[in-house]
């Protein structure tokens, strides 16, 4: 069981403030005050406090009824991205290898336990959940999160594997943290990781470690593909030589540019 410590300096009330604005959404882009207060595990009073607070900032707008999110909360993370120089390398690399391979591809980051999508350039939408810039996954579960994982020191990744939530999602998903540190160590001798429906039914995904000039890996790189449109073997055959190609341009534009500002890459005892 993970104990959650929180030290003296910690604000509740602020934490309970991102709840709020968390709790919107691609799927949730307008709430009530009872939705709000039910996602946040507020009372209403609390809830509409919050709400209130952030109508006044500009950050949420209501007709009376229901709350939505303005494009003022870009603000907040704008000062990371403008800062962050490795999604705006990439994303012409990702859009060349989507205009070969014709397969949405993604270049995700470490956040604490999860993976975080910082750049895509979609093709079809392959699976349940709508992946934009600021979706996360644990890193665990997809092919672009165990990359990042092998990069990591083998006692990092054993502090790690304890504290996952190795439930299933799907059949085919790995639950044993001796599977998946095995699986891990695979992942480092070959130089890609393929997941195959771990995370979703029909969905397959192959991915790459993207390395800094000191060849630390700060990022991952991937390719998801629908089931039954490519076997394992056609992901393999077709698909990794591009994904290996240009995860290579990558890591060149990096040694030129210098170290990614990898923000987001943490540190193993950061939750």
């Amino acid at each position: 069981m993970t104990v959650d410590v929180r030290g003296p300096y910690f604000v509740r009330s602020f934490e309970r403030g991102l709840a709020v604005i968390r709790a919107f959404d691609a799927d949730h882009p307008a709430l009530t005050l009872s939705e709000v207060a039910r996602a946040c595990e507020l009372t209403r009073a609390a809830a509409r406090r919050f709400l209130l607070t952030l109508a006044d900032l500009g950050y949420v707008h209501t007709d009376g009824r229901l709350f939505r999110l303005t494009p003022r909360v870009l603000e907040l993370g704008y000062s990371y991205l403008a800062g962050f120089t490795l999604p705006q390398i990439a994303e012409p690399h990702l859009e060349q290898l989507v205009a070969q391979v014709r397969e949405s591809s993604s270049l995700c980051v470490l956040d604490g336990d999860d993976v975080v999508y910082v750049a895509r350039v979609p093709t079809s939408r392959i699976m349940t959940a709508s992946i934009t810039v600021g979706t996360r996954f644990p890193a665990h579960l997809t092919s672009v999160g165990r990359v990042i994982l092998a990069g990591l020191p083998d006692d990092e990744i054993d502090i790690r594997l304890a504290r996952a939530d190795l439930r299933p999602h799907t059949a085919r998903t790995l639950v044993s943290a001796d599977a998946l540190r095995a699986e891990l160590r695979r992942v480092r001798r070959q130089g890609y990781a393929l997941v195959d429906q771990e995370l979703e039914d029909g969905l397959r995904s192959v991915a790459a470690p993207v390395r800094d000039r000191d060849g630390e890996v700060v990022a991952g790189v991937n390719i998801a593909v629908h089931a039954g449109r490519n076997s394992v073997e056609s992901v393999r055959r077709d698909l990794l030589p591009h994904l290996l190609a240009t995860v290579a341009r990558i890591d060149a534009d990096l040694r030129i540019t210098g170290p990614a500002r990898a923000a987001a890459h943490d540190s193993g005892t950061h939750r």
